[in-house]
């Protein structure tokens, strides 16, 4: 599997992609979008999202149209949901947060598929909340691609983005997000087996990990490898909690209270984290 030497560099997210940061993309496969949203918006974002977990705690939900969540423990013990989904269809703040035109700018890096935010569709906008300590059931995520989920739904592999909206700080020494440079151009087959998929957590002397900052907002190919590092530090230090938004394209699947479970989710209790 072929990986690219990296040089870091910072962007910010203005009026247009300018053509360096197309430029920067379309060769690494991810680009990272310093101090997209402000401190007070990360605040509502996470109030918004302590409130949709408090229901739905209260309401023993376990699945949100067919997805199943993802249950852990804080550093308190006390129940909190590790994975969620489609959260932009329980806040309005999240979900108008979709429509905002800069975030739009982002379906051009699909070009020339015809692309658009997955608001329904896949797993809506999810969040995930890693936290290092004994209770915790994510606190790392192995090496993975985000596309053989639609070889399973039988679909072919098509383009997709997964953008990260960074909720808490997480300088690299905290752990967090690993990427390998390059790697969204390959083959399907290096798509699948380039690693061991969701078992392989070894870090790769190639890998590139990123300082971010709450507000903060990375963009990978689905078909980039990448995974989540643990933190060296437990509790509260270790806390991260990151919403990704699917940019997709192909036939429009959506789905609703009634859609049956993807069936690679059942073996989600085999993956180890």
């Amino acid at each position: 599997m072929k990986v690219l030497a990296y040089k870091h560099q910072d962007f910010k997210l203005g009026e247009a992609l300018t053509t360096q940061q197309k430029e920067h993309f379309f060769k690494y496969g991810f680009i990272q979008f310093k101090n997209f949203l402000s401190r007070e918006t990360v605040q509502l974002f996470l109030e918004e999202l302590e409130k949709i977990e408090s229901q739905w705690l209260e309401e023993g939900v376990k699945k949100v149209n067919g997805i199943p969540l993802k249950f852990g423990r804080d550093e308190k013990g006390d129940p909190i949901i590790q994975r969620m989904c489609f959260v932009n269809q329980f806040s309005s703040a999240i979900g108008n947060f979709l429509k905002d035109p800069q975030l739009r700018l982002l379906i051009e890096l699909l070009a020339p598929y015809e692309g658009r935010i997955g608001e329904d569709e896949k797993d809506g906008v999810i969040v995930n909340h890693y936290i290092n300590q004994p209770n915790s059931k994510f606190t790392k995520f192995a090496w993975h691609t985000d596309n053989p989920r639609d070889l399973f739904a039988g679909h072919r592999i098509l383009p997709m983005l997964n953008v990260g909206v960074h909720l808490d700080d997480c300088p690299q020494s905290n752990g967090g997000l690993r990427v390998l440079p390059g790697t969204h151009q390959q083959s399907a087959f290096q798509v699948v087996f380039g690693k061991r998929i969701h078992f392989d957590h070894n870090p790769d002397p190639r890998e590139v990990g990123m300082d971010i900052d709450a507000g903060d907002l990375t963009v990978h190919f689905g078909s980039l490898w990448h995974r989540v590092q643990v933190s060296p530090f437990t509790g509260e230090k270790s806390r991260r909690r990151v919403m990704y938004i699917p940019f997709i394209t192909g036939k429009y699947l959506p789905k609703n209270a009634k859609s049956r479970t993807p069936f690679y989710h059942h073996f989600a209790r085999f993956v180890q984290k």
